[in-house]
């Protein structure tokens, strides 16, 4: 069996951490979700910058644009909505035959708002409002401003990725924000029973930051913080969801899943599908840029793994704190370079856009 499709008998799914406008006009998107199973798509600055910027794809658009006397934000608005809206559909029927569980598509609030709750609360309705597709998510990160903001865009039965989770009380947050949320929903007489939120839990970049403390002072847990670290968060997941969502759950609520990101193998001496086959389980997605898909299609193995070696995972984070290592003081440290890792390639990107506006006009 395809492996992807195998995935599901374990309750995950696999989402493609890409987009561009060739994969939706020549196929390949409605390949991978015909013949594979992916059940949606994740996108950000640094993939949108890629798309655009790195390629010819958009150059006629932007150049129409141009020429209607758009502003660079506002043709950059309009070539990522035109993008998201054409995937959503594309995963119209899945979203709809699984009603409402499967096929969402991510659309990032800009990264310049990370720190600015009230300007994320208003892009993001925005967005929303002018993608009119009821399966997308926007994407929102879990700075504490950005808190702020799932919980109100949830309370107003607007869907939420919420990105840029690193550590476990922070995730703790962003659950209660989830919930939080719903609850001021169903206090207002709304229905919560199709609003959806997934929670993307970082991966690769924890080891990136931790493995070269480790080979100094414990070569042995080289590889190991990232995978321990999430499988740290699905038991909090575990709970929250639990019998403290129970009330929620009887007026339809559901969970918000955990999605994992973050999943592409970074160091070259670790198995390539490192942070995907070592985190499968019920209620989760995993992200996987083209590069792992295409991995996991070819060799990957799917296995309930999310709950394996516990005892394991607890002792590895017990080595790391006594290590002196607080992985809380990490999480921040990744949050704040993430917000800025995604700022440099939107900056870019709307410097190529600018370029373009005037040559276009210029010319």
């Amino acid at each position: 069996m395809n492996p992807i499709r195998e995935l599901t008998k374990y309750g995950q799914s696999v989402y493609l951490d890409e987009i561009s406008r060739s994969m939706l006009e020549n196929g390949h998107l409605e390949g991978l979700i015909k013949d594979n199973g992916i059940r949606g798509v994740t996108s950000n600055p640094a993939i949108f910058e890629k798309a655009i910027a790195q390629s010819n794809d958009y150059d006629e658009a932007i150049k129409e644009l141009a020429l209607e006397g758009k502003t660079a934000d506002e043709i950059y608005e309009t070539l990522v909505v035109e993008d998201i809206q054409k995937t959503a559909d594309f995963f119209r029927e899945l979203y709809d035959q699984s009603q409402a569980k499967y096929g969402y598509v991510s659309l990032e609030v800009s990264p310049l708002l990370a720190n600015d709750a009230e300007g994320t609360i208003a892009e993001a309705r925005h967005l929303w409002q002018r993608l009119a597709r009821p399966n997308v998510f926007i994407k929102v990160p879990s700075t504490k401003a950005g808190l702020i903001a799932i919980e109100k865009l949830i309370s107003e039965g607007i869907n939420v990725n919420v990105t840029l989770i690193f550590g476990l009380e922070r995730y703790r947050e962003v659950a209660r924000a989830y919930t939080n949320g719903l609850q001021k929903r169903l206090e207002q007489g709304e229905s919560i029973e199709n609003v959806a939120s997934v929670a993307s839990f970082f991966l690769s970049r924890i080891d990136v930051e931790l493995d070269p403390v480790f080979a100094e002072k414990a070569p042995e847990l080289q590889g190991k913080a990232a995978v321990a670290n999430s499988k740290a968060a699905y038991q909090i997941y575990k709970k929250v969801f639990a019998s403290d969502f129970a009330r929620l759950e009887q007026n339809s609520a559901r969970p918000q899943r955990l999605l994992w990101a973050s999943t592409g193998t970074k160091n070259p001496d670790y198995p390539d599908l490192l942070y995907v086959e070592t985190v499968i389980g019920e209620n989760t997605v995993n992200t996987m840029p083209a590069k792992t898909l295409d991995a996991f299609l070819d060799h990957g193995k799917a296995a309930n793994t999310i709950e394996d070696n516990m005892a394991e995972t607890n002792k590895i984070l017990k080595q790391i704190a006594d290590l002196g290592i607080d992985m809380n003081d990490v999480a921040q440290k990744l949050e704040d370079e993430g917000v800025a890792k995604f700022v440099k390639p939107f900056d870019s990107l709307m410097a190529t856009i600018e370029s373009a506006r005037k040559a276009a006009n210029d010319s």
